[in-house]
């Protein structure tokens, strides 16, 4: 009966940790832009012109996440609990992309965005997103290195 208070306090502190996971929970994803770099295993290489390059930013406080698909601007709202990310209500323009590929991997873009269940953050400066499966739909870095 000794171990009782020691064994519920190693407890708490294990789940208030993650459970080892490497996940903070208390990190916030807001603030930053994430410049896209993999559409599931496929890298994506980074346009000379960075306003061509996809990335989406959430804002603090609002709900409401942004960005753009290379050629497209997207806006919808997101719900965020611990490692949860929800994305709803995304909407974008429909402007003509300057080639296929452009456009095929905005459109990849868009639907894993809309498949996000969950993410994981890596040191702060890689964001990978999460399909309900625990698939990684796709991966985002915001330029700081931690």
């Amino acid at each position: 009966m000794r171990f009782l208070p020691l064994t519920a306090a190693l407890l708490a502190s294990a789940l208030m940790s993650g459970c080892g996971s490497g996940i903070s929970l208390d990190e916030p994803i807001e603030g930053p832009i994430w410049q896209l770099e993999q559409l599931g295993s496929e890298l994506i290489e980074p346009s000379s012109d960075p306003r061509r390059n996809p990335q989406i930013q959430f804002e603090r406080g609002s709900g409401r996440v942004s960005g753009t698909g290379g050629c497209n601007r997207v806006t919808g709202t997101y719900e965020r609990n611990g490692s949860m990310l929800r994305l709803r209500q995304l909407g974008a323009t429909r402007m003509a992309c300057p080639n296929e590929a452009s456009t095929i991997n905005e459109t990849q873009f868009f639907a894993a965005l809309q498949a996000t269940a969950s993410y994981r953050l890596q040191g702060g400066s890689k964001l990978s997103l999460l399909d309900a499966n625990g698939r990684t739909v796709a991966t985002l870095s915001n330029g700081s290195a931690r």
